[in-house]
C-alpha cells in the first residue's frame, strides 16, 4: 500500500495508490480514516486503504504535498552507515550506530522549499532511506526487528556543515529550520524487499547525479538499527529511523558542492519514490 498526504483548499487530505490512480479523501469527510500519524499508531492500514480507495481521484500535480508524518515522537538519524561515506568523511567505521536526532518541526514536505540560512553557505544534501516504526518494542531481537517496521519513505538530511562539525555533537547543524525534507510516499513494508534492502538510492542536484548507491550497502541494515536502537529506549509507532547517507556528499567533494538558492535537489529510492525540493535563501 502507498499513501500520500496532501492539502486542497486548506484541508488536509490523504490518498492511496490504486489501479486507476491516486484516490483519497479530505479531512472532515464521512469516511475520513485519520492522518498517517493516526493510521500508523493504530495499525489500521487496510481499513484506511479501503476507505480512501473509494474516494475521489486526486491529481497530485494539482494539490500541495504535505508532511507524511507531523507527530513523530522520535526522529533518530544514523550517521556513517555506508562504508564509502565513512571513508570520504575520513572517519572510522563505527562499531555501533552513530545516532543523532532531528525534530519533526524543522522538516518540509515534497515540493516545499529547503531554506539555506543566512549564517552559512555550507548547505549540504544527504539522501536517505527512512524506516517507520509501526509496532512498539524495547530490546527487540534482530530476528524479530522487521516485524516492528510499518514501512518506508525518503529523506533529505540537509546539513549546515560548519555548524555540524564545530563540535562532536551534530544536532545543531542538523536542525536549522526548513533544512530537511521527507516524503512524499509512505510505502508499507510488504511492498518492498525485507528491510528495504537492495534498492537503488540516488541524489540529484539540478539533474546531476551526486549520490548513487544501494541500500544493500548499509553497514547496519534496518533490522540491526531497530534492534540496536531499542536496546535502551522503547521505539513507538510513528517513530522514524533515518538510516544514513551514501558517499558523494558535497562537503567531501573537490571542489565542494553545496545547495544554493535556485537549485532543485531530488532524492530517489527505487520502488519508493522521488522527493524533490527547491532551495531558497532565508528571507
Amino acid at each position: 500500500m502507498r499513501f500520500r498526504s496532501y492539502s486542497l483548499d486548506g484541508k488536509l487530505g490523504l490518498a492511496v495508490r490504486t489501479e486507476d490512480g491516486w484516490r483519497g479523501l479530505n479531512e472532515g469527510a464521512l469516511a475520513w480514516p485519520g492522518s498517517l500519524d493516526q493510521i500508523v499508531r493504530e495499525g489500521s492500514y487496510e481499513d484506511a486503504f479501503l476507505a480512501l480507495s473509494k474516494g475521489d481521484l486526486i491529481d497530485m500535480a494539482r494539490v500541495t504535498s504535505e508532511l507524511p508524518f507531523r507527530q513523530a515522537g522520535k526522529v533518530l538519524c544514523v550517521g556513517l552507515n555506508y562504508a564509502d561515506h565513512v571513508s570520504e568523511s575520513r572517519m572510522e567505521v563505527p562499531s555501533f550506530p552513530t545516532v543523532f536526532v532531528r525534530f519533526n518541526e524543522n522538516l518540509v514536505p515534497h515540493g516545499a522549499s529547503l531554506v539555506r540560512p543566512k549564517v552559512s553557505s555550507l548547505f549540504d544534501y544527504e539522501g536517505e532511506l527512512v524506516a517507520v516504526i509501526g509496532k512498539a518494542g524495547r530490546a527487540i531481537p534482530v530476528e524479530r526487528a522487521l516485524e516492528h517496521v510499518a514501512g518506508y519513505t525518503v529523506f533529505n538530511d540537509g546539513s549546515i556543515r560548519d555548524f555540524q562539525l564545530q563540535t562532536n555533537q551534530w544536532t545543531i547543524g542538523k536542525n536549522f529550520d526548513s533544512t530537511g525534507s521527507i516524503g512524499p510516499e509512505f510505502v508499507t513494508a510488504d511492498e518492498l524487499p525485507a528491510g528495504a534492502s537492495g534498492l537503488r538510492i540516488q541524489t540529484r542536484l539540478n539533474g546531476e547525479v551526486l549520490q548513487d548507491a544501494s541500500t544493500a550497502d548499509l553497514i547496519f541494515p534496518i533490522a540491526e538499527l531497530v534492534a540496536k536502537l531499542s536496546i535502551g529506549m522503547t521505539l513507538n509507532p510513528g517513530d522514524l529511523i533515518v538510516s544514513g547517507t551514501p558517499s558523494g556528499v558535497g562537503n567531501a567533494r573537490d571542489p565542494k558542492i553545496f545547495m544554493k538558492p535556485g537549485d532543485v535537489c531530488e532524492v530517489e529510492i527505487e520502488n519508493i519514490g522521488t522527493l524533490s525540493n527547491p532551495v531558497v535563501a532565508e528571507a
